[in-house]
């Protein structure tokens, strides 16, 4: 066993040792840069850190005065930045707006994939359909851009592909099943294409962070015992032991994207539950079965029917310092 530690170890740090030779950096500086989900929250955050470094900012979502707001704010801090309303569970849409982005800049430098949406609440409250929405949106809609964008970096010479997943893409988590199953499949996504693309000089990173105080909650949806579900997330996002800060986060991000780096785990919790989960995978099971017992339990077909967090929220369901944590952190991300 101690033979087999000592090998492990000598693997790991040669391996380490290759890779920061292998890593080329960059500068955003002039580099077009395709953000999804960036009209808000953490991929607002990645932008704002981009724009100051002076990359050309194209800004995907659905909400277009979301997106306007977005890139007022950025082109107020000296950013370029162009807002491209896009549905990204319609293929067509997403085609179309990388024409867009390259008709703008001419060329695309870093593609990094951040839209997500939370759905929370038990299993037996969940449907087909909760499954296929997240799947499309985590899995689909990400390799849709990679595969419209990898012959425009080819041409470039190389970028940068950024897969922003989730801890519950690497340990699944209950309550959160759609979630979970769909960022499990886009860090395979991801995992797979950054070997055959690395010999076209582009760079593939997997993202996993741990909760981050970004106000998300409020645009989550929730099943169930709706205020029940509400609370207990609401909390897990808003403990500081708990949750990351969204601005730490995305420098870390761009830190990573700068780097080429093959993975990145945010979160000293985050890190705890994959490496427990690997070393430990039936104790962190056990575990888990006993975190769903202690979640609220499912109830009727009235708990079939999704809320927002706005709708779900009760009264006092989160202590009052918390909730004014939160709060802050959903003006600066615009999540409010």
């Amino acid at each position: 066993m101690k033979r087999l530690f000592w090998t492990l170890g000598g693997v790991g740090v040669a391996a380490w040792i290759v890779s920061r030779f292998l890593r080329s950096d960059f500068s955003f500086a002039g580099k077009s840069v395709v953000i999804t989900g960036g009209s808000r929250g953490l991929g607002l955050t990645i932008a704002r850190q981009i724009a100051a470094e002076g990359g050309r900012l194209a800004l995907l979502a659905r909400d277009e005065k979301e997106l306007n707001e977005a890139c007022d704010e950025l082109r107020k801090i000296g950013g370029e930045a162009i807002g491209v309303p896009c549905d990204l569970l319609d293929r067509g849409q997403s085609l179309g707006a990388i024409e867009t982005v390259m008709d703008r800049y001419g060329a695309i430098d870093v593609l990094i994939n951040n839209a997500g949406i939370i759905e929370v609440g038990p299993l037996d409250n969940m449907r087909r359909g909760d499954f296929e929405k997240s799947m499309a949106l985590h899995f689909w809609a990400p390799f849709n851009l990679i595969q419209q964008t990898i012959p425009h970096l080819r041409r470039a010479g190389g970028g940068r592909i950024v897969n922003i997943s989730s801890i519950g893409g690497k340990v699944a988590v209950p309550h959160m099943s759609p979630y979970s199953a769909s960022k499990f499949a886009l860090v395979g996504l991801s995992d797979a294409f950054r070997a055959e693309l690395a010999c076209d000089g582009i760079h593939v990173t997997t993202v996993t962070p741990g909760m981050m105080r970004t106000g998300s909650h409020g645009y989550a949806k929730f099943k169930g015992n709706h205020g029940a579900e509400y609370t207990w997330f609401s909390l897990s996002t808003a403990l500081p032991f708990a949750a990351v800060n969204a601005e730490r986060a995305a420098a870390k991000i761009v830190a990573a994207c700068r780097r080429g780096q093959s993975s990145l785990v945010i979160g000293l919790p985050a890190r705890i539950g994959i490496i427990g989960n690997a070393l430990f995978p039936s104790l962190t099971g056990e575990i888990m079965k006993l975190v769903s017992r202690i979640l609220p339990s499912a109830v009727g077909v009235e708990g079939d029917e999704a809320l927002s967090g706005q709708e779900a929220r009760q009264e006092k369901s989160v202590p009052g310092w918390l909730s004014r944590l939160t709060a802050a952190a959903a003006g600066r991300q615009h999540e409010a």
